[in-house]
């Protein structure tokens, strides 16, 4: 594939999750449609307060790096679920499942026997020049053939049946701590909408994580390996989220200064003494993880853990190395990885992409700047990224000179009309553009993935871009055990 049109124009119609193509209020919904038009003036208003207060007072925050007005942000949260029937999630699970597989056996390839690239289907120079490529696990087999424990694909729709992938997140996806609050704050605010509806449950989702590490314990472990986050500090970003998820697995959170390497053996300084690790949830990039193998100024990490690892004496979850699935040129070539691999045609559709680094797409990409989405292969959160019809023409010609001056570091995607749910705002309820990133498990005892995930929404009027980073909020997404709402 060296060039496409794009698979969605730019001016289709937006498809609503709650009323379809603007005709009757879809089956799912129609109880959230009830409520919405009973709900008493001022109710919901009354309750996003109550939420931003709630979560105010547990603490969940996010760091926004340069930001010095505001340093610590609430991500806004937004009172009125985002529903999928029965059958529309067990369509998008078989999907997650077979792409998370496919990216699993691809990497297991690439620091193999690389055998998608002697094919032809995926240029060695785009894997080899990737910045989260590591030649030190060249030629190493991870335990189980697992490199990403924990994925966040995040995916969108365009229609009533149809579900796209935007990326997928192999490195240290983040979120999930937000899907789990954001159901417990519904279920607080709205018990009697929640009672509703047959909702299937989320909170398992520590138990799954944790029984999935577990099964990657490295072989000399008993019966109970012992487990940790790793953590930056509370400096991070993510901070919150780790500390949670060390809580609500029961493991300790750890930063680089807690571990000690002794004989490629992991050991956790407690008040009784060293104590071994066997598995690290690790949520320290691959660069800062240890400064005797990358980089030597890093003080996140902790010295001989890469050589701890290599010796099969931890695991790491996610490996190290998988980041270069995560690059957006690599995303390019998912429906060809998953041929190849599993031998079946994807069941979640790609975005149509020019890769840049391709000239006769480049100067399409360079014809088009304002109808199109230009992306840093390896940027995130909303970051390094061109949104042509609604940026300025100084935007666009800045952007046009970067890519100008280094093609291969950027994708482009048609501008895709994502689908909308109702949000509430004080001035009432309006349909918002809306994204969603379920958490796929990848264990020796199989897939697990709880059913739904954690829905990001644009909550400014037309935006495109769900990102908390770049304003945007959060929804509590409900996975109903029917294809309609119940009362």
């Amino acid at each position: 594939m060296t060039f496409q049109m794009p698979i969605e124009p730019t001016t289709a119609p937006c498809f609503d999750e709650m009323n379809g193509d603007g005709g009757a209020t879809r089956a799912v919904y129609s109880r959230i449609a009830e409520w919405l038009e009973n709900s008493p003036p001022g109710l919901l208003d009354s309750r996003r307060q109550q939420a931003e207060m709630l979560f105010r007072r547990i603490g969940i925050t996010f760091a926004v790096y340069g930001d010095k007005e505001a340093a610590e942000r609430l991500i806004p949260f937004d009172i009125v679920p985002r529903l999928l029937g029965h059958d529309e999630w067990r369509r998008l699970e078989a999907g997650l499942i077979q792409r998370v597989k496919a990216l699993n056996m691809f990497l297991t390839d690439v620091y193999g026997a690389q055998e998608i690239i002697r094919a032809g289907l995926v240029p060695g120079d785009l894997l080899f020049r990737n910045p989260a490529y590591r030649p030190e696990m060249q030629g190493r087999r991870v335990p189980h053939d697992i490199w990403t424990h924990i994925a966040g694909i995040d995916v969108i729709r365009v229609d009533d049946r149809d579900f796209y992938v935007l990326e997928d997140n192999c490195r240290t996806p983040s979120g999930v701590s937000y899907m789990l609050e954001n159901r417990e704050m519904m279920i607080r605010l709205a018990p009697d909408l929640f009672a509703d509806h047959r909702v299937l449950p989320v909170e398992n989702y520590p138990d799954a994580l944790l029984a999935s590490l577990r099964s990657v314990a490295p072989p000399h472990c008993p019966a109970e390996p012992n487990i940790v986050v790793l953590t930056p500090g509370q400096y991070n970003s993510a901070y919150y989220e780790h500390s949670f998820l060390a809580d609500k697995l029961g493991v300790e959170l750890v930063e680089g200064r807690d571990l000690v390497v002794r004989d490629d053996v992991v050991f956790m300084r407690t008040t009784e003494g060293l104590k071994r690790v066997d598995v690290i949830y690790r949520r320290v990039d691959d660069d800062f993880i240890d400064p005797l193998a990358f980089r030597p100024d890093s003080a996140l990490g902790a010295a001989g853990l890469m050589g701890a690892y290599l010796a099969g004496n931890v695991t790491l979850a996610n490996a190290v190395g998988a980041g270069v699935a995560d690059d957006k040129a690599i995303y390019t070539y998912m429906p060809e990885i998953i041929r190849f691999y599993l031998g079946e045609e994807p069941k979640l559709k790609n975005v149509a992409t020019w890769r840049c680094r391709e000239p006769e797409a480049l100067k399409y990409v360079l014809d088009h700047l304002s109808e199109l989405v230009v992306k840093e292969v390896n940027g995130s959160g909303g970051y390094g990224m061109l949104v042509g019809p609604h940026s300025s023409k100084a935007e666009i010609e800045t952007f046009r000179q970067k890519l100008k001056a280094a093609p291969e570091g950027f994708i482009a995607q048609p501008t895709l009309s994502l689908s909308t749910c109702p949000t509430s705002f004080p001035e009432g309820v309006a349909p918002r553009h809306v994204d969603l990133r379920p958490f796929v498990l990848s264990g020796a005892d199989g897939v697990r993935i709880v059913p739904g995930g954690l829905t990001r929404v644009a909550l400014k009027e037309g935006s495109l871009v769900v990102n908390s980073s770049q304003g945007g909020g959060t929804k509590d997404t409900w996975v109903l055990e029917t294809d309609a709402a119940t009362h």
